[in-house]
């Protein structure tokens, strides 16, 4: 008679896990293949947060250089993707912070120069009121919805970009953040209201 197994890995059936322990035994076909799946969402993810598409493909392009040079000693403990994405919002919260240590030193705090495409903040509320939703072109919305998710904090932003463009569950949310569920739902919530007063301020009839 077969022993069944008691205590079966839930994980082994992902199968983006069954490819990384294949690259786990060597095997760079494997490896080609999660890159290709993942790479332009995990680019996209960076380009989001640092708005800086050059920085957001050298960021995948170590992501992916972390995953392999971790594969020996991989064990799937989570999805193959939470895994990843918990690897990719490490490296982006190390780079926003150094990014926004250097920006410190190199602009005021009222910064708005000749250069700056970004008016005064205290002529925003006003002279958004006299711009409705109507009126608003596809580049102005795009960069409205960037300034609304610049607002949140680091954690409500990467929540919403896995919420939203990954459309993974508040439980792998969880995972790669290292929170509860109940945490991320909270989270969120906080994100969307943070968002819509921002953009509340540019639709004003």
């Amino acid at each position: 008679m077969v022993a069944t197994p008691t205590n079966t890995n839930p994980y082994l059936s992902d199968p983006d896990v069954q490819l990384m322990l294949r690259v786990k035994q060597g095997d760079e076909e494997a490896f080609a293949e999660l890159v290709e799946h993942y790479q332009d969402r995990v680019i996209s993810i960076f380009a989001n947060i640092l708005g800086d598409q050059e920085a957001a493909e050298d960021l995948a392009q170590e992501t992916f250089m972390r995953i392999y040079r971790a594969r020996n000693g991989y064990e799937p403990q989570a999805k193959f993707s939470t895994w990843l994405f918990r690897i990719a919002n490490n490296l982006a919260s190390n780079t926003k912070r150094s990014k926004g240590r250097r920006k410190e030193v190199q602009f005021g705090s009222g910064e708005t120069g000749p250069l700056s495409t970004r008016p005064p903040e205290k002529n925003l509320p006003e002279k958004s009121g006299l711009m409705p939703a109507r009126m608003l072109d596809k580049a102005e919305l795009l960069s409205i919805v960037r300034q609304a998710m610049e607002s949140l904090n680091e954690r409500q932003h990467i929540a919403v970009l896995l919420n939203k463009f990954e459309e993974m569950s508040y439980a792998d949310i969880a995972e790669t953040l290292e929170l509860s569920p109940s945490a991320v739902k909270s989270l969120l919530s906080r994100a969307r209201e943070n968002m819509k007063e921002h953009l509340e301020k540019y639709v004003k009839m």
